[in-house]
């Protein structure tokens, strides 16, 4: 970090105190050019000032230094890249980060992912999302779902109940081989294109099957509850 970081001038204006801009700080709300004595104690004052690490964001004779920031020579400098929060009622100056860490999978997660490769007795699936991580990248391990995870019942032939391509939700059993299970109502494909025309199968209530709405092919999955919602 250097001393010299651009200075942007965003400290909440106190009586005989100046920015370094020279100005007052603009605030949200609609709220601008005040000075802080004429707000209370409780109110909390988010900015959408954007930083980089090393800017100057304030003093530290007005406020004390949150999160990822660093003071040096009595100013507050911004220790990473993001938007700067000043808390009023605790008079203290932090950074959001606008990059956050990529979520880690975890024991009994809920996942979606893509069916890869059909063996002759599991499949391996490339994981795409986490459930409840929303749309924040991550690296996208490999992992199998083995026939005896494929369901509370016997399984004879795994191909009867997953296809490439397939999306299916499931649930982590264990990180150390990255096993996956679809037991469960709730748990199995969420989406499968037809094997002669590629068209999205639609479920076939009355079979227990999926049925191609142009084709009329019939297949066999292990089909979750949520299957064509896009629900996870």
């Amino acid at each position: 970090m250097s001393e010299t970081g651009k200075t942007i001038g965003i400290e909440v204006v106190e009586e005989g105190t100046k920015t370094t801009s020279g100005k007052p700080m603009t605030l949200k709300k609609g709220i601008t050019e005040k000075k802080s004595s004429e707000y209370k104690e409780t109110e909390t004052i988010e900015k959408t000032v954007f930083v980089l690490p090393g800017d100057l964001i304030g003093t530290n004779e007005v406020f004390t230094a949150g999160l990822e920031t660093f003071v040096r020579s009595g100013d507050i400098f911004s220790l990473v890249t993001g938007t700067v929060d000043v808390n009023k009622k605790r008079r203290m100056m932090s950074v959001i980060p606008s990059i956050t860490t990529p979520p880690v999978i975890k024991e009994g997660d809920i996942v979606v992912g893509e069916i890869v490769n059909v063996r002759d007795s599991m499949v391996l699936v490339r994981i795409g999302a986490i459930k409840g991580a929303g749309e924040r990248a991550f690296q996208a391990p490999g992992a199998a779902i083995h026939v005896s995870n494929v369901k509370d019942a016997y399984v004879k032939d795994i191909s009867n109940e997953f296809g490439m391509s397939d999306i299916v939700k499931a649930r982590v059993l264990n990180l150390d081989n990255m096993r996956l299970t679809t037991s469960g109502d709730d748990l199995g494909v969420m989406n499968v294109l037809c094997s002669s025309c590629h068209t999205p199968m639609a479920k076939d209530e009355s079979k227990g099957k999926l049925k191609c709405p142009s084709c009329g092919n019939i297949q066999r999955r292990k089909i979750a509850s949520g299957y064509g919602t896009g629900i996870v």
